[in-house]
């Protein structure tokens, strides 16, 4: 029997399976595989603080604490697998292409600051962000930059996470979707087909799964998809050393731009419209990404809380159940791993977490 069931092998998934196995837990990882909206496949890569928590400081103090545990995490996995995930955090901007955005971001950060310190974001005018990065529109009035922005490749995050999660005493179980769950306290049997797993704890981390898994083990977890659609270009010659909310160069060359957030249910079909508004955009803040080739474009889900926070909780009614769900798993992979799963093996989240349960949306 195993120490540790964690249901969905995603980047969330992944990240507490390979923390609890790192502690010397035997986890069973149950993935429904690539049939499932996998957000890890189209997850834009970033490690970002400087806009998440308004209105939420511990989410901000959550993101920022991810944030510095993202090294040691990338240098394990690199250390035990070889595999580097590519994380680069040389600090990111949002940039502003009208006073008016100028005016609404300045305040945002302001807020933040008020509301959950300082973690170095400021503003800057256009002749200060021209010096940093060099080829820029004239539409861009100024940007915020936050030095302690980064990015890393999602798809190397998971082979990694899995790669070594298994070398350390994770049973990956692929093409294993959960039909039910059975549930007693610190006890907990799941399902799927034929075949039954058993295990004291229990995490549900099942992305947009998770909505119909969580009542199970008297959990609720009201997540819905939300859209965004990526243009990928052509490997261009290095020109953007830093990150942006729309706009990162990979460490292979080509350029990945975005975002986009529409409320189109579980569609994961692109719209020459909207990828259109995309690149009109990045155009405007980098011209020469009119004449990139255009190579991929996807559409892929975000899994979201009403109020666009993460969720985290333990089952009151069965102890050892948890829940585990967010739409930045990129930027919270650090914490996942490294002080999340520690919590769950120890039977209790901390207290940093209260904020984060889903008691919040009512029953």
């Amino acid at each position: 029997m195993p120490d540790l069931i964690v249901i969905g092998g995603g980047i969330v998934g992944g990240a507490i399976a390979w923390g609890a196995a790192r502690l010397g837990a035997s986890v069973a990882l149950l993935d429904e595989g690539d049939i499932a909206f996998r957000a890890a496949r189209g997850n834009f890569g970033l490690v970002w603080v400087q806009s998440k928590g308004a209105g939420l400081p511990p989410y901000a103090h959550w993101s920022r604490r991810s944030s510095e545990l993202w090294p040691g995490l990338a240098g394990s996995l690199q250390e035990r697998t070889g595999i580097d995930t590519g994380l680069r955090q040389p600090g990111g901007f949002m940039f502003c292409l009208s006073d008016e955005e100028y005016e609404s971001r300045a305040s945002v950060v302001q807020r933040m600051h008020n509301e959950s310190g300082d973690i170095g974001t400021r503003m800057m005018d256009r002749a200060e962000v021209r010096a940093m990065v060099p080829g820029l529109g004239d539409r861009v009035v100024g940007a915020a930059f936050c030095p302690i922005d980064g990015h890393a490749s999602p798809l190397y995050l998971l082979r990694a996470l899995h790669t070594d999660g298994q070398a350390s005493g994770v049973a990956y179980h692929p093409n294993c979707k959960v039909d039910a769950i059975d549930a007693a306290p610190n006890d907990f049997t799941v399902r799927s087909g034929a075949d039954r797993f058993s295990a004291p704890r229990v995490v549900i981390a099942a992305g947009l799964g998770s909505r119909d898994l969580a009542p199970m083990v008297g959990l609720n977890m009201p997540v819905t998809p939300l859209q965004g659609q990526i243009i990928v270009t052509e490997r261009l010659p290095r020109f953007l050393d830093y990150v942006t909310h729309v706009t990162r160069q990979t460490e292979e060359g080509t350029v990945m731009v975005g975002d986009s957030q529409e409320d189109a249910g579980f569609d994961i079909l692109t719209k020459v419209s909207t990828l259109s508004h995309i690149a009109a955009r990045n155009i405007q803040i980098f011209p020469a990404l009119a004449a990139a080739t255009i190579v991929r474009t996807w559409a892929a889900l975000r899994v979201m809380s009403p109020d666009g926070f993460p969720i985290y909780e333990q089952s009151e009614r069965y102890p050892g159940a948890f829940a585990a769900t967010c739409h930045s798993g990129v930027t919270l992979a650090g914490a996942h791993a490294l002080a999340l799963a520690p919590a769950i093996m120890r039977g209790e989240l901390p207290s940093e977490l209260a904020a984060f349960s889903a008691q919040r949306f009512g029953s």
